[in-house]
């Protein structure tokens, strides 16, 4: 798939088509928590909702699961002399983070750990007017 960029800015385009990482607390959504629907920065497609976010004090924008796991692609990440798992997007392939065991166990022990900058927030009373009328269902 061909990536339109031009509307990125320039840490958004490190992150997604870089696997660059932004400064954990001072980015858009590491302390957002109002209701509604994060989407891939690059082709807007649904990939997290509100109500799976959690605060985990890491400094980036943590959640329990993906919309789908469908959504999204999870890959071996050998880079800076360690291992982690790294989370893009199965359409857009945009890299959007990490995913760890460390998270809240009640919410199933998973912490995804995505850079807002790879993500587009949708309020919840705006799902309809931005042709996301079917995820509406999921709060």
């Amino acid at each position: 798939m061909k990536k339109d960029s031009s509307h990125l800015t320039n840490i958004q385009k490190h992150v997604t088509l870089e696997n660059g990482t932004e400064p954990p607390f001072k980015n858009e959504y590491w302390n957002h928590f109002e209701k509604g629907l994060y989407v891939d920065i690059l082709d807007g497609t649904p990939l997290f909702i509100s109500k799976d976010k959690f605060e985990s004090d890491c400094g980036w924008p943590s959640f329990s699961k993906p919309i789908s796991r469908k959504l999204i692609d999870e890959k071996a990440d050998f880079s800076l002399g360690m291992h982690r798992i790294e989370v893009r997007s199965k359409k857009a392939d945009s890299h959007l983070g990490h995913v760890f065991t460390d998270g809240p166990k009640d919410l199933g022990g998973l912490r995804y750990c995505i850079n807002s900058a790879a993500l587009r927030f949708v309020a919840y009373d705006d799902l309809e007017r931005e042709g996301y009328q079917e995820y509406i269902e999921l709060f």
